[in-house]
């Protein structure tokens, strides 16, 4: 481990501050110990480095650290499933917080203990604490904090029917939502309410938001949750493909929750699975919208299995081709997704594709089409395409060249 390394050098000041000599400053390493531990997913050292906090902080002379490391403890055991320990925690840092007028720290107990009652699936509880820690949070001293708060608040309004006013709960969240990832999960939850008051094309443009917010190679459990909203709101709105395109891609995220895709496996089962809904999706929106949503679908394809990707390979190449009158301007938005992928990746959705064509009766259209849309790229790219088409194609029809 490198010197450098923040818990190395909080072990090296631990060994230096030993706990019988300076309590204080032994306490103070153990409790960053534990956050940084948290943050590294290791909870049981966590918990053993903040229980050591605990113990050399003196709650009669060091109230306010004291509570603090409650509430970094109260966390720990949340984590782990042990809510009464949290909340017993988090009760006496939210007291000595009150006790020491410290209304921000205060907030951050007691959202905690809002977070408790969710996981003891006490809605109305979890309701009544976020209320009261945006009440403690200043919007403009702890902005993020009071968006948070929002945003749960409407979350509890939404869990216990009342999508109305959790829509007005949603309204300072959206307004002190910073970060992009706060103002995705508003966009999530806006659009949750309005599907619940059953006003689907307004949840679609949340939802959308939403995606756009939670990049799948960013935040990935959030982009698959999206879509799979996306994927609701779209079939209550009568937009089939849309809807069978956001499902499918919420199911093509590795690692997606059980919740989402069986939210997204539910409504293809209700419309009927396609391999590739891309082209009929395509013919809804300007050309100007196409690489985007090309970009979704091929970083789906690059996560599937073979079958699956050549599947969905073969329904582009007959969607391309059952459009005359756009499928040079399909195969040239095609080729700048395939572009946009990491080299191997792109080799791997070439080959499935030349796969699919090869199992078809006619492939000279889409060959000529496609090769014809490679000159439209700068030369470089042009001859990346051309050069990893014919690669390929070599295991599939000898040496027939594209491009």
């Amino acid at each position: 481990m490198r010197a450098s390394d923040p818990l190395n050098e909080l072990r090296e000041r631990l060994a230096r501050y030993p706990a019988d000599r300076y309590p204080v400053q032994h306490a103070t390493a153990q409790f960053h110990l534990g956050g940084l531990l948290v943050e590294s997913n290791r909870v049981d050292e966590a918990r053993e480095a903040l229980s050591a906090a605990r113990a050399l902080f003196p709650v009669e002379r060091m109230p306010v650290e004291h509570a603090k490391v409650l509430n970094a403890l109260g966390a720990v055991h949340r984590l782990t499933g042990e809510l009464d320990t949290a909340a017993e925690c988090f009760h006496a840092a939210e007291q000595r917080f009150a006790d020491a007028e410290l209304p921000l720290e205060r907030g951050a107990a007691v959202f905690n203990l809002g977070l408790v009652s969710r996981q003891r699936a006490d809605e109305t509880d979890a309701l009544a604490w976020f209320r009261l820690a945006a009440e403690l949070f200043d919007p403009v001293q702890a902005p993020a904090e009071s968006a948070a708060s929002a945003r749960e608040i409407a979350a509890s309004l939404l869990a216990t029917g009342d999508p109305r006013a959790a829509l007005d709960a949603l309204a300072p969240a959206s307004a002190h939502a910073s970060a992009m990832v706060a103002r995705g999960a508003v966009a999530n939850l806006t659009g949750l309410a309005h599907l619940a008051l059953d006003v689907p094309e307004q949840a679609i443009d949340d939802f959308t938001l939403a995606v756009a917010a939670n990049p799948r190679g960013v935040r990935p459990g959030e982009y698959a949750m999206a879509k799979a909203n996306l994927a609701l709101a779209c079939e209550r709105a009568g937009q089939q493909d849309r809807a069978r395109l956001a499902a499918c891609q919420a199911l093509g995220v590795p690692g997606a929750a059980e919740q989402v895709r069986a939210q997204a496996t539910g409504v293809l089962d209700r419309l009927g699975h396609r391999a590739c809904a891309l082209p009929e999706v395509l013919d809804t929106v300007a050309e100007e919208h196409w690489p985007p949503l090309l970009r979704e679908e091929l970083a789906r394809w690059a996560d599937v299995g073979e079958p699956d990707r050549r599947a969905a390979a073969s329904a582009w190449i007959d969607g391309q081709l059952a459009r005359p009158s756009t499928s040079m301007a399909l195969a040239e938005a095609w080729l700048g997704g395939l572009l946009e992928l990491p080299p191997d990746a792109m080799t791997t959705l070439i080959r499935s594709t030349l796969a699919a064509l090869a199992a078809k009766d006619e492939q000279e259209p889409f060959r000529r089409t496609v090769s014809s849309a490679m000159v439209h790229f700068h030369v470089p790219q042009w001859m990346r395409l051309r050069d990893t088409f014919t690669a390929v194609a070599a295991g599939f029809d000898g040496e027939q060249r594209w491009g």
